[in-house]
């Protein structure tokens, strides 16, 4: 029988083994699902909510234990694991607080006695997530999704079955009807079948491009919706009047996140020339504070990444772009899945580190002579996830939103997800919008109905 093991990409040490599920038993998950979502899509709204209420005290119950789990599969300082199981009740929260509202019929003032619009639930959605936000990433997908009487099946990185299984433990332990939520111990071999079953009838990707292309071709091939949250390369842009006193921490944090795993992260800092040295000397001063050590310890900032293999390919991206000319400011030293915080600087257009996404603490500088330079240079991109403007006049940059394409514009302040707030990409990061009420409709069938006497 197949299995999985996960590392503990710190010290290499193996954690565990898991058997992979055999055919027979994916069917009978798939079974599962789709009687529970005959019986699930049925219970009351405030039934619904309750469980919700429920989680929300599993999880901060189980915080330190979820946390740790984290770090040791997929090597996140410990107190951003922690942070991340934090953000994961704050979005039970939210949507405990405004599911009912978000699903409630619209009613339409037409010809007819009575018209509205209901929002039905679609059925059994097949979630395929990824290992650097392993509870964020699933439970901002699973709680709209689950809330708006759907039921799923995860299947998570490989890397991160722990995470994953304690997850459907996690719902199971708050009440929730076995098969509401399930998780799949299987290889990406299996996603074509599962794509192709009838029981699934929606996706839902945060992955690669290559994954989001594969993904996009399953779902038109079986004519089945499907939301993608792709790679990014954001920009940051600072102009000549940023605030980098008040800021700086913030800008830091942006690229320097999560050991830089994020599809979010500040990839390419577009600096005015006026502003650029003292910029690079506050940007660098601050990244060498960082303290690399292990991730369980509190007073760690910056780890490893999560595999060897991703801390390579980050190393030949850079390497290709100091070849080009780039100059290494800092960093670029790796050990292991341990790569340095590295600043590049007098990096070009043709650059790997300006062109491609770069999935680790790498900063890409980029001179520019005006502001309207700037914005140029940041949407000079086939990604589209966010943009973020530091500056002092708030007013004229709000001006530029209609300029950038992104699926979100951040002035003085790090993209980040909010459950408030919808989120997604366009181009080549993706389609769609997680969180919010656009979240919680994705899924669903909006349906009309018009009523004469």
């Amino acid at each position: 029988m197949k299995s999985i093991k996960t590392y503990n990409p710190f010290n290499g040490n193996h954690l565990e083994t898991y058997a992979q599920d055999s055919k027979s038993k994916l069917k009978e998950k798939l079974e599962l699902a789709d009687s529970t979502f005959k019986t699930w899509k049925e219970l009351e709204i405030e039934e619904r909510i309750e469980l919700l209420q429920n989680l929300a005290e599993e999880v901060f119950r189980n915080k330190q234990h979820l946390s740790q789990l984290m770090t040791e599969e997929m090597g996140k300082p410990i107190l951003e694991s922690e942070a991340e199981i934090e953000k994961c009740i704050y979005l039970i929260d939210f949507y405990s607080k405004n599911a009912e509202q978000f699903l409630q019929d619209d009613l339409i003032e037409t010809e007819a006695h009575e018209s509205f619009i209901s929002y039905d639930p679609l059925g059994c959605v097949l979630a395929i997530m990824p290992w650097n936000y392993p509870f964020w990433q699933v439970f901002r997908f699973a709680i709209p999704t689950l809330t708006a009487g759907n039921v799923a099946l995860l299947k998570h990185a490989s890397n991160v079955t722990g995470c994953a299984i304690a997850i459907e433990k996690l719902f199971i332990d708050a009440g929730f009807p076995k098969g509401c939520f399930q998780t799949l111990v299987t290889d990406h071999e299996t996603i074509e079948d599962l794509m192709g079953n009838d029981t699934v009838k929606a996706v839902s990707l945060t992955g690669s491009e290559k994954a989001g292309r594969k993904i996009a071709e399953l779902a038109g091939k079986n004519l089945k919706p499907s939301l993608l949250e792709l790679g990014g390369n954001n920009a940051c842009i600072i102009l000549k009047d940023a605030d980098l006193d008040k800021y700086i921490d913030t800008i830091v944090k942006a690229r320097m996140q999560n050991s830089g795993q994020s599809c979010i992260a500040a990839k390419r800092f577009i600096v005015v020339e006026d502003i650029y040295d003292v910029f690079i000397e506050k940007f660098t001063s601050k990244v060498k504070d960082l303290k690399y050590g292990n991730p369980l310890e509190e007073d760690t900032t910056i780890s490893c990444l999560a595999r060897e293999d991703l801390a390579e390919t980050l190393e030949k991206q850079v390497q290709q772009s100091i070849d080009l000319g780039a100059k290494v400011i800092k960093g670029h030293k790796r050990n292991g899945a341990y790569y340095e915080p590295t600043i590049l600087t007098k990096v070009t257009t043709e650059m790997p580190v300006f062109k491609e996404e770069t999935f680790g603490p790498v900063a890409a500088i980029i001179k520019v002579k005006t502001e309207d330079d700037a914005y140029e240079a940041a949407a000079n991109s086939k990604f589209g996830l966010g943009t973020m403007v530091f500056t002092s006049n708030y007013e004229a940059a709000s001006k530029r939103v209609s300029k950038i394409e992104d699926g979100g514009f951040f002035i003085n302040e790090m993209v980040k997800s909010d459950p408030r707030l919808p989120f997604g990409g366009t181009k080549i990061s993706g389609y769609g919008r997680e969180l919010s009420k656009e979240g919680m409709l994705a899924f669903v069938n909006i349906k009309t109905t018009y009523i004469n006497k």
